[in-house]
């Protein structure tokens, strides 16, 4: 059974998608299995690894309502070890749908079920909202991934997003677990880093990764190419920091904090 790993953060703009992207092809590359499932309406972690979803039938929006299987949705993509499960903007619509369907909060968890042991992780994409869809993602993941950005009001809302957690953890899903906080968008030339590196350690204790994401502008090139950094450029900084951030999950996840 793969790991199945949520990365959520309400508030948008913290480098969430584009963890999502780049850590995905990271394990891959590294020789494990992987899912990116995308359940953000704008579908950027879609787009990020190449899918045009203009000519896509079936999406993660048809698998949540219950009309297509995780198998029928699922996307290989050209690069190492990764497949897909797209998002579209049908999604968008789904808050409302969801709520008048049965077993709403753990629609997700059932779709995925029949696939999860086809991986060694499972990277699930967040909107940048706390509704039913990023519920159904905390319901369906053994653990949180939180990126926060280095800037001004990093830690904003983050109180609202570990209410939720816990909220789920309490009625759905008991072994639902923070993986750790990644700082993102780092540039340690800058007092204001430091500054938001202690508040961060101060309230997230023993869960921030070592691991830091520069500010980079080859990471912010690579989306509109529709390629992880990994194979955009393999030699920037992005790349060896997301490929650090895959041995230390790995290593966290093998009992080594």
């Amino acid at each position: 059974m793969g790991k199945i790993i949520a990365i959520a953060n309400q508030k948008g703009g913290v480098g969430k998608t584009t963890t999502a992207v780049n850590l995905s092809a990271a394990m891959g590359q590294k020789g494990l299995k992987t899912l990116l499932v995308d359940i953000d309406p704008q579908g950027n972690s879609s787009s990020g690894v190449g899918v045009d979803r203009r000519k896509l039938k079936k999406t993660v929006y048809e698998m949540l309502i219950g009309s297509a299987g995780a198998k029928d949705v699922l996307q290989h993509t050209e690069f190492d070890r990764l497949d897909l499960i797209p998002s579209s903007m049908d999604l968008a619509g789904a808050e409302i749908e969801l709520v008048d369907l049965d077993r709403r909060e753990s629609r997700l968890k059932s779709a995925l079920a029949p696939v999860a042991a086809d991986y060694d992780y499972i990277f699930i994409d967040c909107p940048p909202s706390l509704g039913i869809i990023t519920t159904n993602a905390l319901n369906a993941a053994d653990a949180l991934l939180v990126p926060i950005q280095c800037e001004y009001y990093a830690l904003e809302g983050l109180s609202q997003l570990m209410n939720t957690v816990r909220r789920v953890k309490r009625q759905y899903n008991e072994r639902l677990d923070v993986e750790g906080v990644l700082l993102t968008m780092y540039d340690g030339r800058l007092n204001l880093t430091q500054q938001v590196v202690q508040e961060v350690k101060k309230y997230f204790p023993r869960k921030v990764f070592g691991t830091v994401i520069p500010r980079a502008v080859r990471l912010s090139e690579a989306p509109s190419f529709g390629r992880p950094i990994q194979y955009f450029d393999k030699a920037s900084r992005g790349a060896q920091a997301y490929d650090e951030l895959a041995d230390e999950i790995v290593r966290i996840d093998g009992g080594q904090r």
